[in-house]
């Protein structure tokens, strides 16, 4: 008992329990529990029902109990399957050039894009990056994102890839989001390296990924597969060595042009990431697999660009998961629910499959099991928004803020 805490009343409670991991999801599908609670057990949720009848049952002392005063709508903790939010400097340049007609590849080919950003955070020292990156993860917190996902892939050498990858794991220590890191050391090729695009991905096998797997410094793996950084071969290659030093996969695919997500499949990667050129034979071959399609409407806002075809994907039967792409060049705005907002009302998709996209689909392109439903045993991650009834949320396309977050059961 002294280790049990009670939270609510909740006008509304949405689990995002028993839904099916695949496919379409309508609102009427949803759990919805009026006048809910939740009593927790150290860090995980012991019974989510009726908050009258739980305070009955649990009897809870004054300090196991945190009481909802007004309207209340408790959703599971927003989870971040793709951001790249550790880095130094800005590219408002880019922007610029990009809202003036240019596109991010005749920016690439000209000397901005992501080089850019690999300048600036190889001249951050260690402290000064991870304050940086501490504030952001800070932000996304506050926005009722409670895990992330935060890439490297801005150091594009072995000591800049192993700083960036400590700075991640030390701003995952000094804050109460949770973090999951991802070596992205083949983003581009760096400028000072001189052999081919094969040969660096070798040297990234040999030289970074044993120190990275040795230190515990990252479980996952990612490539960016298009013109402006590695082909289809070249990726496959790289991963399928990656995946026996032990690593979890996933892709930059299909952003520009295709490609990616067969690799995806062809490597049993978890997920592929951006789909914006995805065609109906990718979009298929990608709902026969068990790799998660990851969107990215982030991207598709900073660029100025059509959204990652969301819809086409669930009505195949794909596993939909939502990241913002927080990063410096092509998705620097970094509010998850906001983007996911305007993303399901361009592509038309449910309250549901929204809040399913960056729920308990988004924990699976994490491969994370603990978290992104309201259910027993689940870790108790909460966002509560300042309402009556759920659909307020999306209405307000990310203007209504989250007004309480409980992290792993304690008040943030």
């Amino acid at each position: 008992m002294a280790n049990q805490k009670l939270i609510g009343p909740f006008t509304q409670l949405l689990t995002m329990d028993s839904l099916e991991l695949k496919g379409p999801i309508h609102d009427e599908q949803l759990e919805i529990i009026q006048g809910a609670g939740i009593l927790i057990e150290e860090e995980k949720i012991l019974k989510v029902g009726r908050y009258l009848d739980l305070r009955r049952e649990s009897i809870p002392k004054p300090d196991q109990l945190i009481e909802i005063n007004g309207d209340a709508v408790a959703l599971p903790g927003f989870i971040d399957p793709h951001t790249h939010m550790c880095f130094a400097g800005t590219r408002a340049n880019d922007y610029a050039l990009r809202i003036a007609g240019k596109t991010y590849l005749e920016i690439a080919k000209e000397g901005g894009g992501i080089w850019q950003t690999v300048q600036k955070t190889r001249e951050a020292d260690k402290s000064f990056l991870t304050e940086l990156t501490l504030q952001r993860a800070k932000s996304h917190l506050k926005t009722g994102v409670t895990t992330t996902e935060i890439k490297s892939g801005y150091g594009l050498d072995p000591n800049n890839e192993i700083k960036m990858l400590e700075v991640i794991n030390e701003v995952n220590e000094q804050t109460e989001i949770d973090i999951v890191s991802t070596c992205l050391a083949a983003h581009i090729i760096p400028q000072e390296f001189k052999g081919t695009s094969d040969e660096y991905l070798g040297f990234v096998i040999t030289e970074l990924l044993p120190k990275v797997k040795k230190r515990n410094l990252s479980r996952r793996v990612d490539i960016f597969i298009e013109q402006s950084a590695f082909n289809v071969q070249e990726a496959k290659k790289y991963l399928e060595k990656a995946k026996k030093l032990g690593f979890e996969l996933t892709i930059h695919g299909d952003q520009f042009t295709p490609g990616g997500s067969k690799v995806a499949i062809e490597t049993g990667s978890v997920s592929v990431d951006h789909l914006e050129a995805s065609r109906d034979i990718e979009i298929k071959a990608l709902a026969k697999s068990n790799v998660i399609a990851t969107v990215l409407p982030g991207a598709s806002l900073g660029l100025g660009m059509h959204f990652a075809p969301a819809r086409k994907l669930l009505d195949e039967g794909n596993c939909v998961a939502i990241g913002s792409d927080w990063n410096p060049g092509s998705a620097p705005m970094g509010n998850l629910l906001v983007q996911a907002a305007l993303m399901s009302a361009s592509e038309k998709l449910s309250n549901a499959e929204t809040i399913a996209g960056v729920t308990f689909r988004a924990a699976m392109a994490l491969r994370l099991n603990d978290r992104g439903t309201l259910s027993y045993g689940k870790l108790s991650d909460i966002v509560v928004f300042p309402c009556r009834d759920f659909r307020e949320i999306l209405y307000h396309q990310g203007q209504m803020q989250p007004d309480l977050i409980i992290k792993k059961g304690n008040k943030i």
